[in-house]
């Protein structure tokens, strides 16, 4: 799951192209997505100073570790796009521009029906 275009301001699409086409040819599903709990949520924070129900969920996955935001935003992401049904579990593996280093085991759902997602087990993540 790589960031929308224009994430990262000036720069059209942060993820190599190369690597992309690579994927790609190898039958790998990349899937480019806004964040599940960004978006318009981050929007409506900068504007007004105040944090949305995203900006709180996505607050509270960091109290494990960047990571765990990440992985259940991906999980989201790819059954929002078609590439899990709800209710499967999927193994979403995370991290940031550092690398991956969080793993969790995640019943997936769309969006829109957040608290039916569930993480059944971390299986690696950061010791801070």
């Amino acid at each position: 799951v790589t960031h929308v275009s224009w994430f990262r301001e000036g720069v059209k699409q942060e993820f190599n192209e190369d690597l992309h086409s690579n994927l790609i040819e190898r039958g790998v599903k990349v899937i480019t997505a806004a964040h599940a709990l960004g978006g318009i949520c981050s929007a409506v924070d900068k504007k007004y100073g105040g944090l949305s129900p995203g900006g709180l969920i996505a607050n509270v996955l960091r109290t494990f570790c960047e990571g765990m935001k990440v992985a259940v935003e991906i999980a989201l992401m790819a059954t929002d796009a078609g590439y899990v049904k709800p209710g499967e579990d999927v193994i979403a593996v995370a991290g940031t521009g550092r690398g991956a280093d969080t793993a969790v085991l995640i019943t997936a759902t769309v969006s829109r029906r957040f608290f039916d997602l569930r993480v059944k087990k971390i299986l690696a993540k950061p010791i801070y």
